[in-house]
């Protein structure tokens, strides 16, 4: 399983120390079915084109886009793209969606997209999401490989966990937690750390105006815990976005700090 580091023009640097490929979060939609390009070194070669669709407007010509996109993987040498897409399908990113990942096919290039997109691109690499609340990690990763035919068509969305969770939770829900508002939480409570074999994540309680708080959190072990259980499963990859696991760096990556 390939990991990738999602880092911004700014993080290439520091970055760099851990010896992994980078999905670079340079690029989104603009007007006229434009693709913009934050500054990035004329060097900058290899890894993924990461395109947003945040604020863009309407994809107008999903074929010009297209095309941007692949003139972009050639002058760069990209070997894939990333779609780093928020918003809910709808007809203009479906009908860009659909021409890339046809186009990306024929270059031997591969599609990273959210699992709403399945259907616009079948050959395309779908991302899951591992911010798991309740049940059983690895269980959850088995099922859905095999809803999707394999563990090889998805790869690991691996979103940092920070949640604090007011007991009862029966929807699952919480609140996410700033870095800057876990570490407070945590010197202040100075509570006793447990690891959750289920969740592959750790956790602590809290109770505060009578009501008992619930902390599930992630720290370098987990993470690598998880990146484990993805690789042992067959994942195709695995994206890490660089501010979030900035700190655990170290343990993520020891052989190439």
């Amino acid at each position: 399983m390939r990991t990738y580091l999602a880092v911004s023009p700014g993080e290439l640097q520091e970055a760099g120390r851990c010896g992994q490929p980078f999905a670079h979060v340079a690029y989104r939609i603009g007007p006229g079915s434009t693709l913009l390009r934050q500054n990035l070194l004329l060097e900058t070669r290899g890894g993924l084109l990461s395109v947003s669709d945040r604020e863009a407007p309407l994809i107008e010509d999903p074929q010009a886009l297209c095309a941007a996109v692949l003139r972009e993987c050639g002058r760069r040498n990209y070997h894939g793209v990333l779609l780093d897409f928020e918003e809910r399908p709808r007809g203009d990113r479906l009908a860009f969606v659909e021409r890339l990942g046809r186009a990306l096919g024929q270059s031997r290039r591969a599609l990273y997209l959210p699992e709403g997109y399945a259907g616009a691109a079948p050959g395309g690499i779908l991302l899951l999401c591992t911010a798991l609340s309740g049940g059983n990690f690895t269980e959850f990763l088995r099922d859905r490989a095999n809803a999707q035919g394999g563990a090889s068509r998805l790869a690991l969305d691996v979103q940092r966990l920070r949640m604090d969770f007011r007991l009862p939770a029966p929807t699952g829900e919480g609140s996410p937690l700033s870095p800057e508002d876990f570490r407070a939480l945590r010197e202040r409570e100075q509570a006793s750390v447990f690891f959750s074999q289920d969740l592959c994540a750790r956790y602590f309680t809290y109770t505060r105006g009578g009501e008992t708080h619930f902390i599930l959190f992630d720290d370098g072990d987990t993470l690598r815990q998880k990146l484990r259980i993805g690789a042992g499963l067959g994942f195709a990859a695995a994206f890490l976005m660089w501010p979030e696991i900035r700190d655990a760096a170290d343990v993520l990556f020891p052989a190439r700090r």
